[in-house]
């Protein structure tokens, strides 16, 4: 399937194809790809911590918020039309950025980008 690299540079571009506004309000936050969602859970990405707008004046000395992409059901979902892996990959990154910006799934759905 992908390897480690393809995948990387996947979640990389879809990062980079922000405005450069919000790319810069991006704040405390660490992106991980790890292979597969905790026992169980039907996920593509899980983003963890508090959304940039939650965050108040004693927002301070805290842990990086998490984003985690889940490879093997990506992979085994899409990967076998590899430039529809790379779109889901995008989605799922920009879809779990979404809520650091703390834009709900409920807005994302109104808004027609769930």
């Amino acid at each position: 399937m992908w390897v480690d690299d393809g995948f990387q540079a996947v979640i990389e571009a879809a990062l980079d194809s922000l405005p450069v506004e919000l790319r810069a309000r991006i704040s405390n936050l660490e992106l991980v790809v790890e292979d597969e969602p905790p026992p169980g859970q039907r996920l593509l990405g899980l983003y963890q911590g508090i959304p940039l707008p939650r965050r108040g004046h004693n927002y301070s000395a805290a842990l990086p918020d998490k984003i985690t992409i889940y490879r093997g059901p990506l992979e085994r979902a899409y990967g076998h039309d590899p430039p529809l892996l790379d779109e889901q990959i995008r989605r799922v990154v920009l879809h779990e950025v979404a809520h650091h910006f703390g834009i709900s799934d409920q807005r994302l759905i109104e808004i027609d980008r769930y």
